[in-house]
């Protein structure tokens, strides 16, 4: 059996693993990212991932490192506004806007929205400009095996990888956190996210909306204008009897549909290209380590589609890793490092997981009193200056 030896192992190519090859490959560890399926990175193919990603400004930090920016900035769209709209009134139009500035608090946007199949081709470019990095698509981890020194993982074309750090990033059914003993607790919610993109003839003018009323949140997210036109991604959050029906929509219906839901802020709009769905739930793994191995993304959380907080808690996840594997490259992989690891995202994931548990359990409220509540709710975050400066500073995680 071939044996080979890397610093890091990567076990998924979703945009997690691809960032973190690409950033531990620029710190100058020797990598090896694997996923079963190769990564689609053009809009047109009929496997494209065409839901979109808010990366905060620590995301930012983390590509700067890792030799990203320079090759997302000109795709990106920068968000400058988060706006939260109450649409949950007997009409359904917005009662209250409330609009957290960035400005408030930073010099720079909250963050900058790209498509995901964008970001995978440029992650590949990357992988691709870095000697010490290797990608290999159609290929799986299979069977691990751990040592005091080192994980011993068999791939699914035979050959043996020998590695300082095990990384999984295989996803919320990741074969990595199972063979590693690691038990998760998931909530499940009835909801289902129906991911879209629009033109439309209001401007969004770099204002990313979230507009909330019974089902759960309808959020746009800006992006670069398609043909001279106003552009935005669509996360629309539902029950999912709701979301099927409205899949079985034909265009026009559905167009419709989204012109009302939207409370008419944007008005008429023209889909493009497909709708996508895949079902809600949150996920917490119980420990973030095992012997060797070190779990991030949605291996070791899951959160609904709310306030861009998913993917940026991937690459928190994967920013502490990387600053205590650069402060001490001798002690990659070592149980003292993964403890560190440990203790310092953990608690705070958990309490993201249960904070997006609440807010999104509060979105699908049907109760009218508990509906006025969010409002109240809603209107003194918004209007109390300090509290509304710490919950944007909380938002971008920052202290």
């Amino acid at each position: 059996m071939e044996k080979i030896d890397v610093d890091i192992l990567i076990s998924g190519a979703g945009i997690a693993g691809l960032s973190a090859a690409c950033a531990f490959g620029s710190a100058g560890f020797s990598v090896l990212c694997v996923d079963p399926n190769p990564p689609v990175t053009s809009e047109s193919d009929a496997n494209s991932d065409l839901r979109t990603t808010a990366f905060l400004q620590p995301s930012k930090r983390l590509f700067e490192s890792a030799g990203l920016w320079n090759r997302l900035e000109p795709h990106a769209a920068a968000l400058q506004i988060m706006r939260i709209v109450d649409a949950g009134g007997a009409s359904y139009e917005a009662r209250d806007i409330a609009d957290f500035d960035a400005s408030d608090i930073s010099d720079a946007p909250f963050g900058w929205n790209l498509p995901n199949w964008l970001l995978r081709r440029e992650m590949l470019g990357r992988i691709d400009e870095l000697d010490n990095v290797s990608f290999r698509a159609g290929t799986a981890t299979t069977r691990l095996t751990t040592r005091q020194t080192e994980a011993r993982v068999t791939l699914s074309d035979g050959q043996l990888v020998v590695a300082k750090l095990l990384l999984a990033a295989d996803g919320r059914a990741s074969n990595i956190r199972a063979q590693s003993n690691i038990s998760v607790k998931t909530w499940r919610y009835g909801q289902k996210a129906l991911a879209f993109s629009v033109t439309h003839t209001i401007p969004h003018n770099n204002v990313s909306t979230e507009i909330h009323r019974t089902g759960g949140p309808f959020t746009f997210v800006p992006m670069p204008d398609l043909d001279g036109k106003p552009r935005s991604a669509i996360v629309w959050m539902e029950k999912g009897a709701r979301i099927r029906e409205l899949l079985s929509l034909s265009v026009k219906q559905f167009e419709a549909e989204i012109f009302e839901r939207s409370a008419h802020l944007f008005g008429p709009m023209n889909l493009i290209g497909r709708r996508t769905a895949w079902p809600i739930v949150s996920q917490l793994a119980n420990s973030l380590v095992g012997q060797r191995t070190a779990l991030i993304a949605e291996a070791a959380h899951v959160v609904p589609p709310i306030g861009a907080q998913g993917l940026n808690m991937s690459l928190a996840d994967l920013s502490c890793l990387l600053d205590l594997a650069i402060a001490d490259p001798q002690q990659v992989g070592s149980d003292a490092m993964l403890s560190k690891y440990q203790r310092a995202r953990w608690p705070e994931t958990r309490a993201r997981v249960m904070g997006i548990d609440l807010l999104n359990r509060s979105s699908m409220a049907e109760n009218p009193m508990l509906r006025d509540l969010r409002r109240a709710g809603l209107k003194t975050l918004h209007d109390i200056k300090p509290l509304r400066k710490t919950l944007m500073k909380a938002g971008l995680g920052a202290t």
